[in-house]
């Protein structure tokens, strides 16, 4: 081979090398490559560590009910995937009802604009995205209905990222990130003209005090919609095929424990919301939400490839690949709730909270 085609080959070679592991992305919306992964706001040289610390919950079930626990034991757990999940998923770390036709991305804003249409807010308006992630619906949600919209996340990294999405989006005068913990929110009674929660309040030991926390937040009158993960009336406990399924689902998303569907409508009632509506989101005539999942096997093992390249050569933290590969197990789980039907991730209840009397 002359020293012409050895110098096209090894282009070529670097080219396509540079391709698989810099540019490929999030098929939603690159904001991560894969040589910008991490380990959030831990110290690289403790991924690992705090890996194994996050896993060792699931051994102590006892503390993860325990509410003084839980907000590390998710803080932990969104440092550890927060980059895996925008490299590898996109800007909103929730599902959404499959829409024929329409790409991923699009059912991802569509479901995300229902949200706020359901609160029937205007323009101008003050309202709270509890459990904001790095903003992916906030931003959304803002584009969309021009309301000035305050998220909560208790992961401070994730609030740095999502200030820098915020920013480069060109939304950063319509959108807020706090770093707080949803059930002690850092905000006056009374103080918002809506609120909405897209597969957060699942991180709550209890629903109840979440819940109560933000309807002493909204001003009288005002709409709070939320997109629930729960079992379904087809899960049996007596199943031990359910059992494992739910379990995995939980160790995989620090979930300190999986609600009934049944239960969602009982406590909002309990801390004094009106229930105006109440539906899953997950049941026909939508399509499969977990094809998605399905679909994403061959994207998967090449992640995998590139994680397992990426902490080999250093440039990953040491960890990454287990923290990867938990999160492949998990998606494995949560399809195959989804097929069975006993598991739903956007049971959706719309509540109000009274006008003063």
């Amino acid at each position: 081979m002359d020293s012409l085609a050895l110098f096209a080959t090894a282009s070529l070679v670097a080219g396509g090398l540079y391709w698989f592991v810099c540019i490929l992305g999030s098929a939603e919306q690159k904001g991560k490559t894969a040589v910008q992964l991490s380990g959030g706001s831990i110290d690289r040289e403790k991924v690992q560590d705090k890996y194994k610390q996050y896993w060792s919950f699931f051994r102590r079930p006892k503390e993860i009910e325990t509410t003084e626990n839980v907000p590390a034991f998710v803080d932990t757990f969104y440092n550890l995937v927060t980059d895996i999940y925008e490299w590898g998923w996109g800007q909103s770390f929730h599902f959404s009802p499959s829409i024929p036709g329409k790409s991923h991305r699009d059912c991802t804003r569509i479901h995300e604009e229902r949200a706020v249409d359901l609160l029937g807010v205007k323009h101008g308006t003050r309202i709270l995205d509890v459990g904001c992630g790095v903003g992916g619906p906030m931003r959304a949600i803002a584009a969309h209905s021009k309301a000035n919209v305050v998220g909560i996340t208790i992961n401070e990294y994730q609030v740095k990222r999502a200030k820098a999405h915020n920013k480069k989006a060109g939304l950063d005068s319509l959108c807020e990130v706090v770093c707080g913990n949803f059930l002690q929110m850092p905000f006056g009674d009374d103080s918002f003209d809506g609120a909405y929660s897209i597969e957060a309040t699942c991180h709550a030991p209890k629903l109840e005090e979440v819940y109560r926390e933000i309807y002493r937040v909204l001003k009288p009158g005002s709409m709070y919609v939320s997109y629930e993960w729960v079992t379904t009336e087809l899960y049996n406990s007596d199943d031990p095929e359910h059992v494992e399924i739910i379990h995995g689902i939980e160790r995989g998303d620090a979930l300190p424990g999986l609600r009934s569907y049944n239960d969602i409508a009982e406590v909002a009632k309990k801390v004094g919301f009106e229930v105006v509506n109440e539906k899953d989101l997950a049941k026909p005539p939508a399509n499969p939400w977990w094809t998605r999942l399905q679909m994403g096997r061959i994207a998967y093992w090449r992640n995998h490839i590139v994680v397992t390249v990426l902490s080999w050569l250093g440039i990953a933290p040491k960890g990454t690949v287990d923290v990867h590969k938990m999160l492949f197990v998990t998606a494995d789980y949560l399809a195959k709730g989804g097929e069975k039907g006993i598991f739903s991730p956007m049971h959706m209840i719309l509540c109000r909270k009274p006008e003063e009397h």
